[in-house]
């Protein structure tokens, strides 16, 4: 094809389509990175004030606590140690009590 001539329509919408995938993937890497960012700056953060989550120990549970609200905040599985925990103590004796007891 000489230098003159322009593309068939074909080539256009090959080209047009081409550029729409790449667009396409582009903007979902981005999004990807802007999520993993995004989700590395909550980390360890307290969901109700974002102030920096104090690990503290509750028997053989690690949970977490904000020093500035007094939120208690368990990952996955903790509260059922927890319960573990508080079942084998008994009703009156149990760490749960204890957390949540205010004064």
């Amino acid at each position: 094809m000489p230098m003159d001539e322009k593309p068939s329509k074909n080539e256009d919408e090959y080209f047009g389509k081409k550029n729409l995938e790449i667009i396409h993937e582009m903007r979902l890497k981005l999004d990807a990175e802007r999520r993993k960012t995004e989700r590395k700056a909550h980390h360890n953060k307290c969901p109700r004030c974002g102030a920096d989550l104090k690990e503290q120990h509750a028997e053989q549970v690690r949970i977490d606590e904000c020093p500035e609200c007094g939120g208690i905040w368990l990952d996955k599985g903790e509260l059922d140690q927890l319960r573990r925990v508080n079942r084998s103590r008994g009703v009156s004796g149990g760490v749960l009590g204890s957390l949540f007891r205010r004064g």
